[in-house]
């Protein structure tokens, strides 16, 4: 296990912890350049003109000015993105994309998230309109069903609009996952992989979908650098997560934190729309402030989001562990994963709460270590 803590590569760590400060840090500013607009158009009055300017009808009025505000926000804060994502990726050697595809994935992107948001805002003020006094738990629940419909068609409708997926060519390795499979009582609808060499050098796996769309899904960046019995480890961890039933768990937990948002929006929203002169709960002038309550309640439970979601990464390690009893792989797999995607291996604690979703190197490799001492004993 001691050869394992040599795979970290001292000149990798450095960069890594470069890389992540640069990374967080923008990520921050475009949070609060985000938040400053925001406050600007709320209480200069730009938002009540704005408001008087779209002479619609109502959901198209909603419409126009979401739109209109997202595109603000989105020319104002391009530049800090287009640094931290495409700069700063291409600096550390973490982006295989030249500008034009990079855009295009930006275009995409955007332009998929604009519609879908467009329209449950337009559905959310209805609701504002229709039933002031029960429009959250609506919002919550519409919400909730989007994300879980979104869920089950991202495999085969989403994601393949930024990368290539495929199955499984390797058939040794197909095989061995099957087999794997069948002794973990694991059902699998799809083992594929994905093309992300032509985007990014970093490795990824992941678990996809719900029920007929779920599928395993690996990079072909993971395929090319990782022994069988690794990759082994890695299909074992996802397997974890489908015998967790950890999408449903996530989802329960995202939905749990919508909740107490939309509660907090709620309270916030009657507490200040007749002080801040907006014509009711419905107007769509108050649009920036239902947005800053969202986003400063999302921040304030990201660090319970993290936890969660860190629990449940430790509980599939756990179950790979279990299930394929190669704690030497797991250990060798974690230490290429930290080296190639920049991961930090220890990262502190306050940024391990507020910004990471997975248990740290460290933490990790120590349970590959408890796990081999107690087979031994």
């Amino acid at each position: 296990m001691s050869t394992a803590l040599n795979l970290l590569d001292p000149c990798r760590q450095e960069q890594a912890r470069d890389y992540n400060r640069l990374s967080r840090r923008f990520q921050m500013l475009e949070v609060l350049l985000g938040m400053i607009v925001l406050l600007v158009i709320l209480l200069s009055g730009l938002s009540g003109s704005l408001r008087n300017m779209l002479a619609f009808p109502e959901p198209v009025r909603v419409a126009a000015y979401f739109i209109i505000l997202m595109l603000v926000l989105g020319i104002l804060s391009a530049p800090l993105s287009y640094y931290r994502s495409f700069v700063l990726a291409h600096r550390y050697g973490l982006s295989n994309q030249n500008r034009t595809s990079w855009l295009a994935d930006q275009v995409k992107g955007e332009s998929l998230g604009l519609v879908l948001s467009t329209s449950l805002v337009v559905i959310i003020y209805l609701f504002l309109r229709a039933f002031p006094e029960t429009w959250w738990l609506l919002a919550f629940a519409t919400v909730t069903l989007a994300m879980i419909v979104m869920s089950k068609l991202a495999p085969v409708i989403i994601f393949p609009l930024f990368y290539e997926l495929e199955p499984l060519k390797d058939t040794g390795l197909r095989q061995r996952l099957l087999d794997l499979s069948e002794r973990t009582s694991i059902r699998v609808n799809d083992i594929s992989q994905i093309k992300f060499s032509n985007k990014t050098s970093a490795a990824n796996a992941m678990l996809m979908g719900w029920g007929g769309t779920r599928r395993i899904a690996l990079s072909d960046t993971l395929l090319k650098d990782y022994t069988p019995e690794e990759i082994e480890v890695i299909a074992a961890h996802e397997f974890g997560h489908q015998y967790h039933n950890d999408m449903a768990r996530l989802i329960g937990i995202q939905a749990f934190l919508m909740f107490v948002g939309f509660y907090l929006v709620n309270m916030v929203l009657n507490w200040a729309v007749p002080r801040m002169g907006f014509q009711g709960l419905s107007d769509v002038a108050a649009l920036p402030l239902l947005a800053l309550v969202l986003a400063a309640a999302a921040i304030l439970l990201a660090p319970l989001a993290n936890y969660f979601s860190r629990r449940i990464e430790e509980a599939a390690d756990d179950y790979a562990l279990a299930a394929t009893a190669n704690p030497e792989a797991f250990s060798s797999m974690l230490g290429k994963l930290t080296n190639q995607n920049l991961i930090e291996s220890d990262p502190g604690t306050i940024v391990e709460l507020l910004f990471h979703d997975h248990p740290t190197y460290s933490k990790r490799l120590s349970v590959a270590r408890r796990y081999r001492d107690e087979v031994r004993q």
